[in-house]
């Protein structure tokens, strides 16, 4: 059986196909992934943050010292513009309309939604069509991810405490990586390739931590604010990229989904103020069908793009196929 053609033919389908399996799991027989010893640890959701880790360490051994101005750009430009889009349409319905929102949607389904990015689809599909700079611009946009920026975007941040411990959690793995990398070439060669190995991995235990149910309970509204952090935050995230940056964009469209994380902000906001307590359940479901939404589209949306607007490794792709014609044609001379 040709099973790895078939998935390498669906676009990014060595994320996307395990993920959809983790979650059909999940969501239909979630017991089978929690039988416990290795079998939980490898395929649930609790394998998610091991397999990230790993990539992230393999990850550290590419870059070179020389990377990180690149890092910091790339990454600064991702976390400002998503959270200007995202905080951007929040307090426009939050103004125009009151805390109720429109079209069931409220500012802090939206705000929680659109400001947070999924950290393992955007790893996952940087290390498919980006490059090493691209792929550690994942611990910069870790800071998005929780209720800083959704607090900051409702005028709360004075109340809000940084999670700086878990900041450096996350970059951790990729600087001993890159310390390593650095000191010795071997090294390096040896771990590089093992990152995209573990896709798979990631996109499975990913989507053994979604519940498909919850885009029946967050209903149109839900679906409409995946709809909304894809296309409408991606659009915006992508201009950014392409005019600021001078990239293609893959990366925006890559970084223009919704955190699983997200889900628990607005029971978080409620906490600090009291006043959202009443939309904290809506709001919650809203966002949980955002994740699901986002997570399925976000990787459909990107290889489209990159194929389309080009990206280092299509480009690689490419040239080495350009290469092997060009050998058959030498040797057929």
């Amino acid at each position: 059986m040709k099973i790895l053609k078939i998935v390498q033919k669906v676009p990014a389908g060595m994320m996307i196909i395990p993920l959809l399996i983790g979650a059909t799991l999940n969501t239909f027989l979630p017991h089978w992934l929690r039988i416990g010893s290795f079998t939980t640890a490898t395929f649930s959701n609790a394998g998610a943050a091991t397999a990230m880790g790993i990539q992230l360490f393999c990850l550290g051994t590419t870059l070179q010292v020389g990377d990180m101005p690149k890092v910091f750009k790339r990454g600064g430009i991702l976390l400002i513009s998503k959270f200007m889009i995202g905080a951007g349409i929040g307090i426009f319905i939050g103004k125009f309309f009151g805390m109720e929102g429109v079209l069931g949607l409220t500012s802090l389904a939206i705000i929680s939604a659109v400001t947070n990015s999924n950290g393992s689809v955007y790893l996952a599909l940087s290390k498919s069509y980006g490059d090493s700079s691209d792929c550690a611009a994942t611990a910069l946009l870790a800071l998005n991810d929780g209720p800083l920026f959704t607090l900051i975007a409702l005028g709360a941040s004075g109340l809000a405490n940084v999670p700086i411990m878990a900041l450096v959690a996350t970059v951790i793995p990729i600087i001993v990586g890159m310390i390593l990398g650095n000191l010795d070439k071997e090294t390096r060669d040896f771990f590089s390739p093992m990152g995209d190995k573990l896709i798979p991995f990631v996109g499975l235990t990913l989507g053994a931590g979604i519940n498909l149910s919850n885009v029946v309970k967050g209903g149109g509204p839900g679906i409409l604010l995946g709809f909304i952090t894809l296309f409408v935050g991606g659009s915006f995230i992508v201009f950014c990229d392409r005019i600021i940056g001078k990239r293609p964009g893959y990366a925006g469209w890559a970084v223009a989904t919704t955190a699983g994380n997200a889900v628990a902000v607005p029971a978080a906001v409620a906490l600090i103020d009291p006043r959202y307590a009443q939309h904290v359940s809506v709001a919650t479901a809203q966002v949980a069908a955002s994740v699901v939404v986002t997570a399925i589209l976000a990787p459909l949306v990107t290889n489209y793009w990159a194929k389309k607007y080009g990206s280092p490794q299509f480009q690689k792709n490419n040239t080495s196929e350009e290469n092997i014609n060009i050998l058959m044609k030498e040797e057929e001379f």
